[in-house]
């Protein structure tokens, strides 16, 4: 089989000054890919004015190695700094081919003491900052009947993780988004995708430990990235939890679950807990369409009056 190959699209990754976005961009680069290097280059808690160096180094490894790119410096937490990352891209190719939406950063304490600045600052990274971005990228991709967007989740969002409530529930939005714009950009050939990476990387320093650090190298994750923004990658909707060179993809199901009739009462829901939550034969749904004609429409049409 032929390599994968990215010859002639235009990539950005945001927030690859470092960790993952840096793996993400020197892979797609070093497969053919013209990368524009996002970072704002600020503290991984988004506090500080920020910086070109980190940007710029990975800029400058790439094309020490052969490749094309282009910094920019500019944060994903404004619709303003997400326009001027695509025109980045524009004005320097010509396009946008793929987008990877990596920047992200942290805030953790327990829900009880959690400031407002805190959940703000994480949302509007995590959540808006996927908008911000993606929004105007998609646009160039519609235009060009082509496109390949990867969200970055997390298992804190899909499964929990104490005291990160702000992060958990930013990462869940972007499943969301993931959700509806895999049904938006299909006729535009437009895939969209969602990772759920563990790696080493200056948001995970501090909370894995050392030995974990060393077998959870950004590079072990890279490679489903660069896949999942191929042109051989047909798939969509998809999330895949990845870490250590551990692929696996991940869904969300619904039980078969058991209809009432009548005027439902809390003693009836109690009588019927083991069949509500009774996982087997649990089926995944494609679309709300999917979930709601499939399970909803089916009872109200049985017991509607016949005329």
């Amino acid at each position: 089989m032929t390599d994968i190959r990215f010859d002639g699209r235009v990539a950005i990754v945001t927030g690859a000054g470092g960790g993952l976005g840096r793996s993400h961009a020197l892979l797609l680069a070093a497969h053919g890919a013209k990368v524009v290097v996002n970072d704002l280059g600020g503290a991984r808690d988004g506090t500080g004015e920020g910086g070109s160096a980190m940007a710029d180094q990975v800029v400058q490894e790439i094309k020490d190695a052969g490749g094309e790119a282009t910094a920019n410096y500019d944060g994903v937490d404004t619709l303003a700094g997400g326009e001027a990352i695509v025109k980045t891209a524009l004005d320097a190719y010509g396009k946008v081919d793929i987008l990877v939406n990596n920047a992200g950063i942290l805030r953790d304490r327990a829900f009880h003491n959690l400031e407002e600045a805190d959940w703000d600052a994480v949302v509007t990274v995590h959540m808006k900052g996927g908008f911000n971005v993606t929004q105007p990228a998609l646009r160039v991709m519609r235009q060009n009947s082509y496109g390949r967007i990867i969200f970055t989740t997390s298992a804190a969002g899909l499964y929990g993780n104490f005291g990160q409530t702000n992060y958990a529930a930013a990462k869940m939005a972007v499943v969301g988004m993931m959700n509806v714009l895999k049904l938006e950009g299909a006729k535009y050939n437009i895939i969209v995708n969602t990772i759920a990476p563990i790696a080493a990387s200056r948001l995970t320093e501090d909370v894995l430990p050392p030995q974990a650090l060393e077998m959870l190298k950004p590079e072990l994750v890279s490679p489903i990235v660069a896949y999942l923004c191929s042109e051989e990658c047909t798939e969509s909707g998809g999330i895949y939890s990845v870490g250590g060179g551990y692929f696996s993809r991940a869904a969300m199901y619904e039980a078969q679950g058991t209809f009432i009739d009548g005027d439902v009462t809390p003693e009836q829901v109690r009588d019927n807990i083991a069949k509500i939550t009774d996982m087997a034969g649990a089926e995944e749904f494609a679309n709300i369409n999917g979930q709601t004609m499939g399970r909803i429409f089916p009872h109200l049409q049985k017991g509607a009056p016949t005329q």
